[in-house]
């Protein structure tokens, strides 16, 4: 029980990680976002096509296989990165879907040159 009263103790002073994100990954979300092109994800176009990408994947990540019938928990990934190139963001064949946790995780890193 003393280990869960120190524990307490320690979790006020703990930083945010919104708080303290690096200043140059803000200034990537920001720009990101202020792109011309983040428009086109609220389109009926783009629901359109991304739920054609989820049926002819069967709800089925390519990458590790799960098959997830919460598609709120799917993604219509761009294999290439459109980069605000509007035939390549369109482009289906261009797309594939990912499960949150890989497209959040080892994809971002991936195309971060992380890895």
């Amino acid at each position: 029980m003393s280990k869960l009263k120190a524990l307490r103790s320690a979790l006020p002073s703990l930083p945010s990680t919104v708080a303290y994100a690096p200043k140059d990954e803000r200034e990537y979300d920001r720009h990101r976002d202020q792109q011309h092109w983040r428009k086109w994800y609220h389109t009926a176009r783009w629901k359109k096509l991304r739920w054609a990408v989820l049926v002819r994947d069967l709800f089925t990540c390519t990458r590790c296989g799960r098959l997830e019938n919460d598609t709120s928990q799917l993604v219509a990934d761009h294999k290439r990165p459109h980069r605000g190139d509007e035939a390549l963001f369109w482009d289906e064949d261009n797309l594939t879907t990912l499960c949150k946790p890989c497209h959040d995780g080892a994809k971002q890193r991936e195309e971060q040159g992380l890895i």
